[in-house]
């Protein structure tokens, strides 16, 4: 079987920026919205939807919104404050976790936890890992927790505990979203949804949260197509080489740690062979692994798609006869 690599992704980037922008444009029109709001992480896909934006509407129609947290990292906050100056663009910084302490985000997240590590508590640090994937297992969760003298401990999480955590979490993505929607409100500007490609096609968002939004101009971009994009548009270099993180846990955390089998490049493949409906044994070739572990990856991509139906559907509404 032939072997095929990033090429396969590669786009006419002048192009493509010039089309979401036109389609940015039009559609905060067509919504008779007056400017756009786009929450920066600092990573990568909101710092390139933050700069389509700009290219859009201008820099004096964007709001940009920082939204950390008692979990987030300093860098995420420093790294949108730098792209706001870059970009030219009015900010803000609201730090949401007076309201999720208040609403019981860490409280439930830390009883969850107690339920598998009894002696967690202050000073500790949590994350939760993917295990299964490639090696075409069932999908389990690890809880991995560090004390405050460094030791690090680990084991499997039950159900229970998992859905607990991972219910209080999702309050920081739709308590941002709340934000989002305040100041667009106040300026009467469209949100600004920021998954790419891979995020949106396999679930990689919180309902009624991140996954929120009243435009996504990036949900056709694989990551690295998003990449190639902000080194086109001229962001700041150390934007242009962050890597993917969920900044959502205390521990440090990558996307294909929690949610992908594979890191982000290799994830693209994968999603683009079964796009264009190409056998595993090509993926294998073209990622170096077995055919066994190919077909695991289109197994779980396809398992992830079936979950995100939720994720994707607008409300059942009964019709009336």
């Amino acid at each position: 079987m032939s072997a095929w690599g990033a090429e396969v992704l590669e786009i006419d980037l002048a192009t493509e920026a010039d089309r979401i922008a036109t389609w940015m444009r039009d559609t905060t029109r067509r919504l008779r919205r007056r400017g756009l709001v786009v929450a920066m992480s600092g990573g990568i896909d909101s710092s390139v939807c933050a700069a389509l934006a700009v290219k859009a509407v201008g820099a004096d129609r964007v709001q940009g919104l920082l939204l950390p947290e008692r979990d987030s990292s300093g860098e995420s906050t420093r790294l949108g404050r730098r792209l706001a100056e870059h970009l030219g663009i009015r900010h803000e910084v609201h730090d949401i976790a007076p309201a999720l302490e208040a609403i019981g985000c860490y409280r439930e997240r830390d009883a969850a936890i107690r339920q598998v590590f009894p002696d967690y508590g202050d000073g500790w640090k949590n994350k939760i890992v993917l295990h299964g994937g490639i090696d075409g297992g069932i999908n389990f969760y690890k809880l991995v927790v560090q004390s405050p003298s460094g030791e690090t401990r680990e084991a499997r999480l039950p159900l229970e505990a998992y859905l607990r955590i991972v219910a209080a979490t999702n309050h920081k993505q739709r308590l941002r979203k709340t934000l989002d929607y305040y100041h667009a409100d106040r300026l009467n500007y469209a949100v600004v949804g920021t998954p790419n490609r891979l995020e949106y096609d396999q679930g990689f968002f919180v309902k009624n949260g991140d996954g929120s939004a009243d435009i996504k101009p990036i949900a056709h971009l694989y990551k690295t197509q998003v990449y190639a994009m902000a080194r086109h548009l001229g962001l700041p270099d150390e934007i242009c080489s962050t890597k993917p993180t969920t900044d959502t846990y205390s521990l440090p955390q990558g996307q294909d740690e929690f949610y992908f089998a594979l890191p982000y490049a290799q994830m693209d493949l994968a999603l683009w062979s079964c796009e264009q409906g190409r056998p595993a044994e090509e993926l294998a070739a073209t990622l170096g692994m077995t055919v066994q572990q190919a077909q695991a990856i289109h197994a779980d991509i396809q398992a992830k798609r079936r979950a995100a139906e939720y994720l994707h559907a607008p409300p059942a509404v009964f019709a009336m006869a």
